[in-house]
């Protein structure tokens, strides 16, 4: 958590120097243009598909002090994919043009606006080969309980887009910014470099197209490939549907996508990171018992913290997101646009939050499957949702963009609603009624955080904008904490306990 931390604070400096330089403007829709297809590559081929299919099949090999045949799957999973993303980046590099007019940005209609998202694309799609190795050091080094080094590298990739704005878009304009994304990615790659020391690895130039833990690890990355694919591609349909709104509106829904991800990176994935080769081992072991306990605390500790940050986001959008990015280029109506998108968006943080819990326990049990065929299933109502929700707030009158927030978070709600619910009937149960209760509890904290919110904030409006969002974040923060503690919240001891004692260790 200390190190998601960190790396969502330097995600947050370099966000405001990226608003404070390019706004909302046509530059900055180009560029998320572009990097969604680099984007893409990535979680297809490296990020969580990767994940999810080799953290626990290594880990069961270190489980079982099966060590050298760890390593040899490492070295082969690592080799397979810089072959794969190198290949596939040159040919999308070659094919940008057509890339960008039939599938990134068919709403672009300005030619100008078109060569300059072929020109980004060609730039970033350096840096899918280097997040694939780095994205498999994540999953060596958390297979082996090392996990701060690979929380802080998304704030390394951040540091990378912050050389980018400072240093280079002063002179190359948004092209610094992509060039910042290469950077980015190679100290993603370099920061964790070091974790590998004491850990007795040996690479071995190998393919291992015959090894059976290679052929496992793609039966397993194959589903959840496919379901990585649905998710990418309903983003892709929200970038398409936002570039033909009205300018600033795919921007507006990625800034607001990228604050309501901050407190998700630091609350859930870290936790579920952490859980992943715990929940594992605990499979290896066939600890069925000590799993449903391990999961049911977690959920409960993921949703104690989710919950008010959902609360928050939405109640205090409009000061936060004036406080953090409204300057330079960032007007006033770019802090409208943003709030807009943020309020549908964290309405999903709790979904978003529970989910990537949900989903590695079915990893840990090399079930792929499940995941992918629900997750399928609900990103196909996403894509609906989205046509439906942006049209219908175009009837209203409503900014459209803010249908395409709200088709996400309404899809991810049953998706993690769905999830738990298997999850309950494989595990047999997930805790007896009196722990339950805590949540029914922590939903009554929330109603008294509502409350003390909806008081402060016309109270506020009339102080300087930093006193108004950080005066309602510790308001709000504290009426549920106190709250908590008063209703006899188990996390509301527990965690900071637990925070405490692991801060004295450090």
């Amino acid at each position: 958590m200390i190190g998601y931390a960190l790396s969502s604070a330097m995600g947050l400096v370099s966000q405001i120097l990226v608003t404070r330089a390019f706004g909302t403007g046509a530059a900055i829709d180009s560029y998320y243009a572009g990097n969604r297809l680099t984007e893409l590559l990535f979680n297809l081929m490296a990020g969580g598909a990767l994940a999810s299919a080799f953290v626990p099949t290594f880990t069961g090999f270190l489980a079982n002090d099966q060590h050298p045949r760890a390593w040899r799957l490492a070295s082969s999973i690592g080799n397979l994919i810089l072959i794969a993303l190198s290949t596939i980046s040159a040919l999308a590099a070659w094919q940008a043009t057509w890339i960008v007019q039939h599938i990134l940005a068919p709403g672009f209609t300005d030619p100008e606006q078109v060569r300059l998202t072929v020109e980004l694309l060609r730039i970033m799609l350096l840096s899918p080969a280097i997040f694939g190795i780095s994205g498999l050091l994540m999953g060596l080094l958390n297979g082996n309980q090392r996990f701060f080094l690979p929380a802080i590298a998304p704030g390394m990739y951040r540091i990378g887009l912050v050389i980018g704005v400072v240093f280079l878009s002063p002179r190359m304009g948004i092209y610094g910014l992509a060039w910042g994304v290469v950077i980015g990615a190679s100290l993603h790659l370099l920061v964790q470099l070091p974790g590998l020391r004491g850990l007795g690895g040996r690479y071995t130039p190998s393919m291992g197209l015959r090894d059976t833990a290679v052929r496992q690890v793609g039966l397993l990355m194959a589903p959840r490939l496919l379901g990585v694919a649905v998710v990418q591609i309903n983003f892709l349909v929200n970038t398409i549907l936002a570039s033909g709104m009205p300018v600033g509106s795919l921007s507006a829904i990625n800034f607001a996508l990228i604050l309501m991800l901050m407190p998700q990176l630091v609350i859930a994935q870290a936790v579920a990171v952490a859980s992943l080769p715990t929940f594992s081992a605990q499979v290896a072991r066939n600890e069925w018992s000590a799993l449903a306990a391990t999961f049911t605390s977690t959920m409960r500790g993921v949703l104690f913290l989710a919950l008010p940050a959902s609360l928050g986001l939405i109640l205090l959008r409009q000061p936060i997101v004036a406080m953090l990015l409204e300057r330079g280029m960032f007007t006033a109506q770019s802090t409208r646009l943003v709030a807009w998108a943020l309020l549908w968006y964290a309405a999903g943080l709790v979904g978003h939050a529970l989910l990537e819990v949900i989903v590695r326990a079915f990893y840990a049990m090399k079930d792929t499957r499940t995941p992918v065929l629900v997750g399928g299933g609900a990103m196909t109502l996403n894509i609906v949702f989205s046509l439906i929700f942006s049209r219908w707030f175009h009837t209203l009158g409503w900014a459209p963009h803010g249908g395409l927030a709200l088709a996400n978070s309404l899809a991810t709600a049953l998706e993690s609603g769905l999830l738990l619910w298997l999850m309950r009937k494989r595990l047999g149960g997930l805790g007896g009624r009196q722990r339950w209760l805590g949540v029914a509890r922590m939903v009554i904290a929330g109603l008294l955080m509502i409350a003390v919110l909806i008081w402060w904030l016309p109270l506020g409006s009339r102080m300087p904008v930093f006193a108004h969002a950080l005066g309602g974040i510790g308001l709000g923060g504290l009426t549920y904490w106190l709250a908590a503690l008063l209703l006899r919240v188990e996390e509301s001891r527990l965690i900071p306990a637990m925070l405490l004692r692991r801060g004295r260790t450090i």
